[in-house]
């Protein structure tokens, strides 16, 4: 699987884990060059507390497209360690 967005491949790999309906990348398969901290955090009742990266391509930025739990909960825990996107980054195979 691909994850891409302003026609650049931002994470790419064949062990994607899907959680409701989100393939969730293996953090080692992200091209950390095109990802900045954000601030923003958010929380799912299940999976617990996420923290978001913004991506920047080519001058463009895409705030908080990506997403991972630092801490999962014990029902998360196929997730830990993982990145997710959304925000018009495309998934593809």
């Amino acid at each position: 699987m691909k994850a891409i967005w302003n026609n650049t491949i931002l994470a790419e790999s064949d062990e994607t884990v899907v959680v409701e309906n989100n393939h969730y990348f293996p953090s080692e398969s992200i091209k950390k060059e095109y990802f900045k901290a954000s601030e923003t955090h958010t929380t799912c009742p299940w999976k617990g507390v996420a923290s978001y990266y913004s991506i920047e391509v080519d001058g463009k930025t895409n705030p908080d497209a990506a997403w991972y739990y630092p801490e999962v909960s014990e029902l998360a825990k196929g997730i830990k360690g993982r990145v997710a996107f959304w925000k018009g980054v495309e998934i593809t195979e």
